[in-house]
């Protein structure tokens, strides 16, 4: 297998723009309502990525001819190239692309550190979608 070439494969899949972002304070009490407010974050990392369900896991598998993904058993991961930065547990992840139907408006959390290997074509980190509004949880 030609690493360099499997690199290069897997990062032309990644055709969406992702944000990973991280927790930089604590939110402000809203005086109004008595709510805490947002949760300040600064960003960790903005550019290229992929945000796969299962199944696009396995359909990212056949392109390439081997499942270099299938380690992981959670729902959704995502796929940033070697040089972005580690994701840490608890970082917020979107998908900023325009009409990336489906995959715009949600909101992603890293469930571990980004994986790590001696061997990597790719950085990849396992996702849980976070429900943001108790009617998405219905």
């Amino acid at each position: 297998m030609d690493i360099a070439q499997a690199r290069n494969d897997l990062e032309a899949l990644m055709t969406d723009m992702v944000r990973i972002s991280r927790t930089a304070g604590q939110p402000v009490l809203d005086l109004v309502t008595g709510e805490p407010g947002e949760t300040p974050t600064s960003v960790v990392y903005e550019g290229p990525g992929a945000v796969l369900s299962s199944h696009g896991q396995i359909v990212v598998a056949q392109i390439l001819g081997f499942d270099w993904l299938s380690e992981g058993a959670a729902w959704y991961r995502l796929v940033t190239p070697t040089t972005a930065p580690v994701a840490m547990p608890g970082d917020l992840v979107e998908v900023i692309t325009e009409g990336a139907d489906g995959r715009t408006g949600r909101t992603w959390l890293a469930e571990d550190a980004t994986e790590a290997s001696t061997v990597e074509i790719c950085r990849t980190t396992r996702l849980t979608e976070r429900i943001t509004f108790a009617s998405s949880a219905i």
